[in-house]
């Protein structure tokens, strides 16, 4: 039953491909091994021997895109000024959910697969906000983690709560003008590093 393509090519990075398909069109609800074999024209019995249950396949596709993420928050562009930096950390995950909306449903939007039975996907993850983490660490006045940490989920809730709105069309329905829109993005960044401890450009 296995097609010619299979017997050659990679059954296993065949199956995620097909998982991630089946997501995109039917949500995570509609994802099954034995689905995944019918769409690739392979054994019910095939994807078991790479992924041990449906629970394990999630677990890689929701781990890639974590890891696509974390590569794409690491592409920004640098800077020596930390808020700076951190407010191209912010455009970066913004473009990010612009860009890849199913990837970001899959990590933000959706319950993961236990953590404890998948540390390979809780690793991606980590990587991802260890990059908050780490440019929030840079800014002044930092002396534990503690701050760093407190810091970094107060950034995290508001850049994650402008990419929801942005996915919406809610705005559309409140008769935002478009103009505010587009202002939203750096409004909402500046009001975080201002919220930080960011230097007046009088004190600078």
């Amino acid at each position: 039953m296995t097609t010619g393509r299979n017997k050659t090519g990679d059954l296993r990075e065949a199956c995620v491909k097909e998982a991630l398909a089946i997501i995109a069109k039917g949500g995570i609800d509609a994802l099954s091994l034995r689905d995944v074999a019918r769409r690739l024209g392979v054994s019910h019995q095939a994807p078991y021997k790479h992924f041990p249950s449906r629970e394990h396949i999630l677990a890689e596709v929701v781990g890639r895109a974590f890891a696509s993420f974390a590569a794409h928050l690491e592409k920004r562009p640098r800077s020596d000024d930390p808020f700076t930096d951190l407010g191209n950390l912010g455009r970066s995950y913004l473009d990010y959910a612009r860009k890849h909306p199913l990837h970001y449903q899959l990590m933000f939007g959706t319950p993961l697969p236990d953590p404890d039975q998948h540390p390979e996907m809780m690793l991606k993850a980590e990587h991802a906000f260890a990059a908050l983490n780490e440019a929030i660490a840079k800014l002044p006045g930092r002396t534990s983690q503690s701050d760093v940490d407190l810091d970094a989920m107060f950034t995290w809730a508001v850049v994650h709560g402008m990419a929801g709105i942005l996915q919406t069309r809610a705005t559309e329905r409140l008769g935002l003008r478009k103009a505010t829109m587009a202002e939203a993005t750096a409004h909402a960044l500046a009001r975080i590093g201002d919220a930080l401890g960011r230097p007046s450009r009088k004190q600078a």
